[in-house]
């Protein structure tokens, strides 16, 4: 992909210029190019450097707005449906371009528009889609290149577009598990900050000036909200800090995300749903792999770059070393550990019929229902757990204030005694 930078006279005698990224070697190709699609002149035409031609690619691509899960999975049906009607690639991508004139602020059309761009620029249909890694996953690229090479393009756009939204609802039904707990903790961290920063030193004060006798506990919840109280901006920024060190560090550092990978795989809770959603996210796409062609070692090696989980990452990189020895994948997972007995069983069952596709669709619905009932009894369990939490907080406000606050107000009711 090659940037230019182009200055050119219309036919009405307007001038424009700009950067254009064209998949043409030759600038010549690419002068024709440009005055075909703006019906102008070029006058002037330089290649910038490779570098600087990446760098305003990048630019461009994180200022524009990230395409939705389901916006891309319907895209992708959309054009499953006509290719599959026999309309070319480039007229399918022009009708979803299209929408611009209903929606003027369409993510799909403008996706679709880039894409056009680089089959204009001379880029196949799989070079194009390989080309936009930040809008399509690698398994969607992989089954376009596929359906390019074997001439299924249609059947893979749909099993790509499914294979979205089936991930799409998977990560909705997950945050909607989320939201209760997170405005209720959300609601307890405000709480906690108004009766450290506004309460507590009120009370304090009221204590001080009555010369109240106040117990240990008290006397030390006091001390942790003055300590607070005056070092508010401090601990909020350290906390920022933190957690935008921890985000960096998972994000950049695999040894780091290997290592918090691990440690979700033993905790109880965390353990069986990053088990289920891992395994449900590798069956399923091996499913798809295996059904469009590849044999097992190319689909371990995109199944290990596609996943997140450090854990399953690793395992399937030592699967691929195993399986490019000859033996099989129920023996490597074996051998390597760290997968479901059922799964491995599976398997070596549709090693051994060669029903292997089959029995992993099997696998990858059971690990959705399972994920689906983990989810939803997560929900329910987070309920009562934060309820408690809150009035575990509510108790040690009680004890530690309300209780001298009652001692206060009762000997003062009493009288001073003779």
């Amino acid at each position: 992909m090659n940037a230019y930078y182009y200055r050119l006279v219309q036919a009405g005698g307007g001038r424009r210029a700009g950067v254009v990224h064209l998949a043409m070697e030759r600038d010549f190709s690419a002068r024709l190019w440009l005055e075909k699609h703006h019906d102008a002149t070029v006058v002037s035409l330089r290649r910038l450097p490779g570098w600087l031609g990446q760098v305003m690619r990048q630019v461009s691509r994180s200022g524009a707005r990230r395409i939705r899960s389901e916006e891309l999975a319907g895209m992708l049906r959309d054009l499953a449906v006509m290719t599959a009607a026999g309309i070319p690639m480039i007229d399918a991508l022009q009708t979803v371009a299209g929408e611009e004139s209903i929606d003027r602020h369409s993510r799909v059309a403008a996706v679709a528009r880039l894409l056009l761009q680089d089959l204009d620029g001379g880029a196949s249909i799989s070079d194009t889609f390989a080309r936009h890694h930040d809008i399509f996953p690698e398994t969607v690229r992989n089954l376009v290149t596929i359906g390019d090479e074997t001439g299924t393009m249609d059947t893979m756009l749909m099993e790509a577009a499914e294979h979205i939204e089936r991930l799409g609802q998977l990560g909705r039904d997950t945050r909607r598990a989320m939201i209760y707990p997170a405005v209720v903790f959300a609601a307890i961290f405000a709480v906690a900050l108004f009766w450290a920063y506004y309460v507590i030193p009120n009370l304090a004060d009221l204590f001080r000036n009555l010369n109240a006798s106040l117990p240990p506990f008290t006397l030390a919840v006091l001390a942790g909200a003055d300590w607070l109280g005056r070092n508010i901006i401090p601990s909020l920024v350290l906390l920022v800090v933190i957690v935008v060190g921890l985000w960096l560090a998972l994000r950049n550092h695999r040894g780091f995300r290997h290592a918090c990978h691990r440690l979700a795989h033993r905790l109880p809770i965390a353990r069986q749903i990053v088990r289920a959603s891992g395994m449900a996210f590798l069956t399923e796409h091996f499913a798809l792999l295996i059904r469009a062609g590849l044999d097992a070692r190319s689909s371990l090696e995109i199944l290990a770059r596609s996943t997140r989980d450090e854990y399953y990452r690793s395992r399937l990189e030592r699967m691929r070393h195993h399986v490019e020895r000859g033996e099989l994948l129920a023996s490597a997972m074996r051998q390597i550990g760290g997968f479901p007995p059922m799964a491995v069983r599976m398997i070596a069952v549709g090693e051994d019929t060669g029903t292997l596709e089959k029995q992993l669709r099997h696998l990858a619905r059971e690990y959705r229902l399972r994920l689906d009932h983990l989810i939803g009894s997560l929900s329910e369990i987070i309920k009562p757990a934060v309820i408690l939490l809150a009035g575990a907080l509510f108790l040690l406000l009680v004890i530690a204030f309300l209780l001298p606050v009652y001692d206060l107000v009762r000997q003062a009711v009493a009288g001073p005694v003779y």
